[in-house]
């Protein structure tokens, strides 16, 4: 039994650590980050950039889409300090994915919150909650009403 919780906490901290990747230091980061969409509203004033419709970001091993994503960014230097995506999120990397219906990332917690039905899924194994809570420095997570359903594999 002991075992088969230990897979399950390592199963899950591999499918969140496709989101956070992004997050992580640069020289954790594979490739240029690039963000498309079908409008972009950047405001100087309020420190944002705003993406929505269609909206893609994509690193070398990392697809994360949304509807709508906002980035925050501070005034010296521009450093993100939060990213929200709302709206079908779904972040890919590898045969990974992680859904929800939203997503936010605080860079002064370093910590992402997925809510709105979050999913995690890593072939037939299953981990969903009502939020999901990764710290990306400590590389633990907090599942809030969690279900986790594992499928044994056949060699």
């Amino acid at each position: 039994m002991m075992s088969r919780l230990l897979f399950t906490v390592n199963v899950f901290l591999l499918i969140l650590s496709a989101w956070v990747a992004a997050e992580e230091p640069k020289e954790k980061i594979k490739g240029p980050i690039t963000v498309t969409s079908e409008t972009l509203t950047a405001d100087n004033k309020q420190h944002t950039a705003l993406f929505e419709k269609k909206v893609i970001a994509k690193t070398s091993d990392m697809t994360i889409h949304a509807d709508w994503m906002l980035v925050y960014y501070n005034e010296q230097g521009g450093d993100v300090t939060k990213i929200e995506a709302k709206g079908n999120v779904k972040v890919y990397r590898d045969a990974k994915v992680i859904t929800s219906k939203e997503a936010t990332y605080f860079a002064d917690e370093e910590k992402v919150v997925f809510t709105g039905s979050p999913r995690a899924v890593d072939g037939e194994n299953v981990v969903t909650g009502t939020k999901i809570i990764y710290f990306t420095k400590d590389d633990r997570s907090f599942v809030e009403n969690s279900k986790v359903i594992l499928k044994n594999k056949q060699d």
